[in-house]
């Protein structure tokens, strides 16, 4: 016969191993979503860059107000 404590480790073993699967999926989907955001930041920085530029050849050009 099982030993009372012995089949409560048994039944907690697949449950550990699991949280420890879930705990290594959430580290990696944490630094996926930081890659993410270091790539829209980038993104986003490079654009205003563009929108400033824009301006100032429409300036040149005369097609925008000034």
């Amino acid at each position: 016969m099982v030993e009372p404590d012995n089949m409560v480790l048994e039944l907690l073993r697949p449950i550990r191993g699991a949280v420890d699967d879930v705990r290594d999926d959430i580290r990696e989907m944490k630094q996926r979503i930081g890659n993410l955001e270091s790539q829209y930041a980038n993104m986003s920085n490079r654009l205003d860059r563009m929108d400033v530029r824009i301006e100032r050849i429409e300036r040149r050009l005369d097609l925008a107000d000034a």
